[in-house]
């Protein structure tokens, strides 16, 4: 297949896929529903986190989570007193329950205590190394539970880390279409990486832009490396072409193109 038929194809997809209509169906609906900056970055990291399963679902927890924290999750994070923490008893989303999230309200708040915004915990000379430093810092506090280590990825451990991708790509992406926020500008578009789930390990891989045989943070870096040959600036806007095709439209379009 030629490759500029292939950027033709991808184009039309992600201009058809990247726009208001993409919101109210996925998990960047969440922090969508907010207007404030910390409320968004925090609305959309739980958001991300817990992007695990059927979107209705996500969705429906994440709007759960939300009104356990009156609606104000900033607010919720800064000025929480030990009887409002009573009101995250009993939350739960497949493997996260209120021990971890006790544990990410705690680290939000120590880590907002000391500063505006988590773009600055993200900033590093790669996303890689600032995914390592964000890892890092999270895990710092005393009493993590060892049990939450599972929530946050790492490229250290060889993850894809497609939740935290998709969670930079919310916060970086700057664009007229209304899907991503583009609060982030101190880390380039350019730099992102793709999130890579298994519906778009399984695109990419039938389109020929993978090759690699696992499924893991390399792959994650090869699928970008080729998207960037589509267009360096801005990468990981095809994200929506490749999940579009695995999930939205459920591939009928994608084996017509390859027919």
């Amino acid at each position: 297949m030629k490759a500029k038929a292939l950027k033709a194809y991808l184009d039309e997809l992600a201009d058809r896929f990247n726009g208001p209509q993409f919101i109210e169906n996925d998990p960047v609906s969440i922090p969508h529903e907010f207007s404030q900056k910390q409320d968004i970055e925090i609305a959309g990291l739980f958001a991300a986190v817990l992007a695990w399963g059927q979107r209705g679902t996500i969705i429906k927890k994440c709007r759960e989570l939300m009104d356990r924290m009156d609606r104000a999750p900033y607010a919720f994070i800064r000025h929480h007193s030990e009887s409002d923490l009573q009101r995250l008893i009993g939350f739960r989303h497949r493997t996260f329950n209120d021990t971890d999230l006790l544990y990410f309200v705690s680290f939000l708040h120590w880590y907002y205590s000391r500063h505006d915004t988590l773009e600055t915990v993200f900033q590093g000379q790669t996303i890689e190394a600032g995914l390592e430093r964000f890892h890092s810092m999270f895990f710092s506090l005393e009493g993590c539970p060892s049990r939450t280590r599972k929530h946050i990825s790492t490229p250290a451990k060889k993850s894809t880390c497609k939740r935290l991708n998709m969670y930079l790509r919310w916060m970086v992406r700057h664009d007229d279409r209304g899907v991503d926020f583009g609060l982030w500008r101190s880390i380039s578009p350019a730099d992102l990486i793709c999130p890579c789930d298994v519906h778009v390990d399984r695109v990419a891989r039938k389109l020929g832009l993978i090759k690699r045989k696992q499924t893991d943070w390399q792959t994650a870096l090869e699928l970008t490396n080729r998207l960037k040959q589509f267009d360096p600036d801005d990468p990981v806007r095809y994200d929506f072409a490749l999940f579009g095709l695995g999930v939205v439209e459920k591939g009928q379009q994608f084996k017509s193109f390859l027919n």
